[in-house]
């Protein structure tokens, strides 16, 4: 993992699940120069500001939407995680022009601003809906990552490197599934899309360590998935609330039956290490020698990442032993 102590860090959408599990693991493992929040909540940013105290913590009003803001925040940065999105699939379907000032303009200039600043490396989130995505905020999503893999070539001869991480549902974050079944529990009645659904599974702290693990890994133009655990829908609702009936009320607009994380069309690019995957852009900077990491092995040209297919689940006891954990 890369030594951030000294470092000057932002993070943008910092106020969120992932933004201050990201402040806090960072503030306990090291001794950063700066570690900058930049997100558009200010009430956020004062309950956070509460929580945490650092003398190297900066909070930063704006929103990725405004580029010059960006000019600003960014000026001596050297590593930028970008976990700013609109990401609920209900409300970019609905507001999609929204989604996508903030899921794609946002993007570009996140790039932008890093390439101008001289930010050394950046890491966007990703998710497994932007693989073959069905939904508008899928589609937003797959359209910043392509946007940050390219953000490599337009960086030319500067110092900035971009790549990109995606991983499945995080525990417990805002908007996920758990709580919402946690609050359906109190009526005794846990409902469910469909029997046969299953979802990829991560804590935040995994997410955190996978996306600074990555600084150390990044070439610039990867897309980094992490092996993670799948689960049934249902086994996830008997860990939660063992006692409730289920209700089948069907599968929702712009949802999946399973998850994708690597779809078949990426198999040729993909190479597979022991804890994660690694898949390789197909341009010309990258170079013929395919300059990734020792160690990783080609998959199968038949290969898909799905979390119907993957080797690794969650029994309900699993998942219960995780939440306690992430609770502590």
């Amino acid at each position: 993992m890369l030594d951030l102590s000294g470092s000057s860090i932002l993070v943008t959408g910092g106020t969120g699940s992932f933004g201050q599990a990201f402040v806090r693991y960072v503030l306990d493992r090291f001794e950063p120069r700066r570690l900058i929040v930049f997100s558009r909540d200010e009430l956020k940013q004062f309950e956070m500001r509460r929580r945490f105290y650092a003398p190297c913590l900066r909070f930063f009003l704006g929103d990725v939407r405004d580029r010059e803001r960006l000019h600003r925040a960014f000026a001596d940065v050297e590593y930028v995680v970008h976990a700013a999105a609109l990401k609920q699939v209900p409300a970019c379907e609905y507001n999609p022009f929204e989604a996508i000032r903030t899921n794609v303009i946002g993007a570009e200039n996140v790039i932008n601003a890093a390439i101008d600043r001289g930010v050394r490396k950046v890491i966007a989130l990703s998710t497994d809906k932007a693989a073959n995505p069905i939904n508008l905020y899928g589609a937003t999503k797959l359209c910043s990552d392509k946007l940050f893999i390219a953000g490599n070539a337009y960086s030319g001869n500067s110092s900035t490197s971009f790549a990109v991480v995606r991983y499945g549902n995080v525990m417990g974050s805002r908007g996920s599934v758990i709580p919402f079944f946690r609050q359906c529990a109190e009526k005794d009645v846990i409902p469910i899309t469909d029997p046969r659904m299953t979802r990829f599974w991560i804590t935040l702290d995994q997410a955190v360590a996978f996306v600074l693990d990555n600084f150390d890994r990044m070439l610039g133009g990867e897309t980094f998935v992490p092996k993670i655990p799948s689960m049934k829908i249902t086994d996830l609702a008997r860990a939660i609330a063992p006692e409730c009936r289920h209700e089948i009320v069907g599968i929702r607009p712009g949802e999946k039956l399973h998850e994708v994380m690597i779809p078949f069309d990426e198999a040729r690019n993909t190479l597979e290490y022991p804890a994660h995957y690694v898949i390789q852009p197909q341009y010309d900077w990258w170079g013929s020698a395919r300059r990734a990491a020792p160690g990783g092995q080609a998959v199968d040209e038949n290969f898909s990442y799905r979390s119907d297919n993957n080797p690794d689940w969650l029994s309900a006891g699993d998942l219960r032993r995780l939440l306690a954990d992430a609770a502590r």
